[in-house]
């Protein structure tokens, strides 16, 4: 647990949360009805992710959301008791509802992002001045999709009002997003290695590509690089080393959610002012505690305690 009395404030920004529902079942078919052995409906979106699990993780937070309609209220609703705090912008329409289905035969997981209600530029400028004064010079996570009526520089814009402030920005976003972002020099981003790959536009075969890579993002400005490689771990680039986390082999239930719990884990570590090893090692704890639960169902606590030590951190000369 963080003493609240000496920690630097944390801001997590979520302008497209969601509702998410999850299915279980046999098997798709086109065509036909399927019904569910199972379904569950969280909290959904990136930054909404990061908030639940910053609290899990004894963190205190602020969670900057964009809300709408019945499903923004019955949203609200479900994270009174998963957030320690939020800020909520009402807009007008529906708050999106996103789809995932697991078929228990193949062990396939599908997924669909529904669509989130419109956020006008006046709207969004109200919240991101909340969310700057929050962070102050603490940190402030930047992550998930944005609605089709912003432009993607917006998350540029906000890296550099956070660190203008003296806060540290952290970004997790993909595509063009995250390409603006860059420009604005956040001091972390967390791709995986599929949008790293499209970030550079061409495939990265083996580690020394992705470090390669990551040490030219280093270049244009990022004080650090964490890719995360599903079951091989992640990757950390820091200005001095180069790290490599192993994960542990867990069953694998669900994948939703563990980035955002990598995310989570890292800034819980960087709030106690911890090593660049124990940011990594916290964060693949985290992720890996995830993919064991259903749905966007998040770690357990005691769970990512047991794991930790299992993590595996290595610092890498290449």
């Amino acid at each position: 647990m963080v003493d609240a009395s000496k920690q630097r404030p944390v801001a997590v920004l979520s302008l497209n949360p969601a509702v998410d529902i999850t299915y279980e079942i046999p098997r798709l078919i086109a065509d036909q009805k399927v019904h569910a052995s199972n379904s569950r409906y969280d909290p959904g979106g990136n930054g909404v992710n990061v908030g639940r699990a910053l609290k899990r993780l004894g963190v205190q937070a602020c969670t900057f959301c964009a809300v709408a309609g019945e499903i923004g209220r019955f949203l609200r609703h479900q994270l009174d008791t998963q957030l320690d705090q939020a800020c909520y912008l009402e807009v007008e329409g529906e708050t999106r509802i996103n789809g995932t289905i697991i078929e228990s035969l193949t062990e396939a997981q599908f997924e669909v992002s529904g669509v989130g209600p419109a956020v006008s530029t006046l709207q969004w400028t109200h919240l991101l001045e909340q969310f700057v004064t929050h962070c102050g010079e603490g940190l402030g996570v930047i992550t998930g999709s944005l609605q089709r009526s912003l432009p993607d520089n917006l998350y540029a814009d906000a890296v550099r009002r956070v660190q203008s402030a003296g806060g540290r920005a952290i970004v997790d976003c993909h595509d063009e997003q995250l390409r603006h972002a860059i420009e604005a020099r956040p001091f972390l981003i967390k791709p995986n290695r599929f949008e790293l790959e499209t970030l550079v536009g061409h495939p990265l075969k083996d580690l020394n590509a992705i470090v390669r890579e990551a040490r030219r993002l280093q270049e244009q400005g990022v004080s650090r690089v964490c890719v995360s490689l599903g079951a091989d771990g992640a990757l950390l680039v820091t200005p001095s080393e180069i790290l490599k986390g192993e994960a542990p082999a867990v069953p694998v239930v669900s994948t939703v959610g563990a980035g955002d719990s990598m995310v989570a884990g890292m800034v819980a570590m960087l709030v106690r002012g911890a090593s660049d090893e124990e940011v990594l090692r916290e964060g693949i704890a985290c992720s890996v505690a995830t993919v064991m639960q259903p749905g966007t169902e998040l770690f357990e606590r005691r769970m990512v305690e047991r794991l930790r030590g299992e993590v595996g951190v290595t610092r890498l000369l290449l």
